[in-house]
């Protein structure tokens, strides 16, 4: 699985990734978590809000701190 956050390193971003990264623990599964800081990257995606998450080259949350529930049943998809 290949799960990546998008956003610049604000707070915002790094408490989303804090999130997954949590979520993929609590799960006991495997998965890749990569950030992506590159503006032109997150373009690439479509999204122009931050944080963003992208679970196997789908967005699934643009612009807020998801909540780690949601974040597992992304996950467990």
């Amino acid at each position: 699985m290949e799960i990546k956050v998008l956003g610049p390193g604000c707070a915002k971003c790094q408490q989303t990734e804090k999130i997954v990264k949590e979520a993929i623990a609590e799960l006991g599964i495997s998965a890749n978590v990569e950030k992506v800081t590159d503006i032109m990257k997150i373009a690439g995606y479509g999204v122009f809000g931050t944080p963003a998450v992208v679970v196997d080259g789908e967005v699934k949350s643009v612009g807020k701190i998801p909540k780690k529930d949601d974040v597992k049943s992304w996950l467990k998809k």
